[in-house]
């Protein structure tokens, strides 16, 4: 079962039990080390054990290991998921790892239940101040395989929406291998940034070193990187009744 999916709001079946045990979420900023060019996005790394996501439609304990974003050609075809059809302009991916069940990130990311994934959609509107402390930098990180420390960490709670109302669903990673591992959470409530920190997502290279074409410079900019919507399949997606 594959992700990301559109979300048919009238289809979403509401789940009294996500109140039971309410989702909650302890971010560490200083543990918010360092960001990279994975080639296909810019990624934040998370170190250390404090970064945890617990509740909800979780029957674990998921560790924070690092968030990375999705973003399209224009301010409107940037998200993976989809509501009612509707794309927004970017998402944030903020991926966890089941630390009960499992001993490593990667035994977890590949092992059902093994991680759980906050879907964050950005739609284009004011300046974004903590995201500023990714996009003020993106340029130290222009190049795949380029790395930098984090001059001002980052708080990814500060990342979410003021409303928490969410929709959850059993899916994959987006990336390959698309393991069929994750847990989705995805808050209702879109986030703001400005159109220039969307425009800065698009200005990092998918490559190492510049590639030429009759002496002209080729720049393999990540202008896209969102995977289509994939099938349903017969999977509930659940809201909690607020």
């Amino acid at each position: 079962m594959q992700s990301p999916v559109d979300i048919r709001s009238s289809l979403v079946t509401q789940d009294p039990q996500l109140l039971q045990r309410p989702l909650s979420w302890t971010y560490v900023p200083k543990n918010c080390k360092s960001m990279v060019n994975t080639g296909e996005s810019w990624k934040v790394i998370v170190e250390g054990q404090d970064s945890c996501l617990t509740g909800g439609p979780l029957e674990h304990s998921y560790q924070l290991v690092q968030f990375h974003c999705h973003w399209g050609k224009c301010a409107n075809s940037g998200s993976e998921h989809t509501v009612d059809g509707k794309q927004f302009a970017a998402e944030l991916h903020l991926v966890h790892w089941n630390v009960d069940l499992y001993n490593s990130v990667e035994e977890a990311l590949s092992s059902p239940k093994g991680a759980a994934v906050i879907g964050i959609f950005f739609q284009v509107g004011k300046h974004n101040e903590e995201l500023a402390k990714v996009t003020d930098i993106l340029h130290e990180v222009a190049r795949k395989g380029d790395e930098c420390s984090l001059p001002k960490k980052i708080d990814p709670a500060a990342l979410l929406p003021d409303v928490h109302d969410y929709w959850t669903y059993e899916g994959s990673l987006t990336t390959p291998p698309c393991f069929e591992s994750v847990t989705w959470i995805l808050f209702k409530q879109p986030v703001e940034l400005s159109e220039e920190q969307l425009e800065k997502f698009k200005s990092l290279q998918s490559s190492t070193l510049k590639a030429f074409v009759n002496n002209e410079p080729v720049h393999g900019k990540i202008t896209e990187n969102c995977r289509p919507v994939q099938p349903l399949n017969g999977r509930i997606i659940r809201e909690a009744p607020y």
